[in-house]
């Protein structure tokens, strides 16, 4: 159990059987009466964001996450495909289950998959992918690193904004977190 004076941004707490993860929280000390948190969460399940009130020394549950290293294998349709390291037990997940981390992933790709009672929540692709550049208008002649950019599609269908001199074939370091172009790789 957590006081719920003592929650922050990042810590993942269970309320009535449903995993959140806190996104915001202010401290309010009211003239009258007692202290309390206004906090922001976000459904780890829906994706959604929950304000709630709670008084500084109301407990709260710790979320129970499991997290396991799995290896993506490859994708049919709409299902994506993997394989538990440790047991080499396979298993897929859905378009909606992956959500955005979908546009980054590699066949052989190390991965972390983050489960609550035995249900996978999400996905948690390394902060730094390098992906090659499948298309992209052609980079013209005196283009500079700082002249502009343009749409590139990466060999994983992600489409990212990149230098004008970038050309189809190169391989590109992206971060995963914010989906942007970082150097060529």
């Amino acid at each position: 159990m957590i006081l719920a004076g003592d929650l922050r941004p990042g810590m993942k707490i269970e309320l009535d059987g449903v995993p959140f993860v806190v996104t915001d929280y202010q401290w309010v000390k009211p003239g009258k009466g007692g202290a309390f948190n206004r906090t922001k969460m976000k459904n780890m399940r829906t994706g959604s964001i929950v304000e709630r009130t709670f008084r500084t020394e109301e407990k709260v549950e710790r979320a129970e996450l499991e997290e396991r290293r799995a290896q993506f294998l490859y994708r049919s349709e709409d299902e994506y495909h993997f394989m538990d390291t440790e047991t080499y037990e396979q298993f897929f997940l859905s378009d909606e289950q992956l959500g955005d981390t979908r546009d980054y992933l590699k066949e052989e790709m190390v991965v972390t998959i983050v489960s609550h009672r035995g249900s996978p929540l999400t996905v948690e692709v390394p902060t730094f992918v390098e992906l090659a550049v499948a298309k992209t208008d052609p980079g013209l002649r005196g283009d500079t690193a700082s002249g502009g950019s343009k749409p590139a599609t990466l060999e994983t269908g992600a489409v990212i904004q990149v230098p004008l001199f970038i050309n189809v074939g190169d391989r590109l370091r992206v971060d995963t977190r914010t989906g942007t172009y970082i150097e060529r790789a």
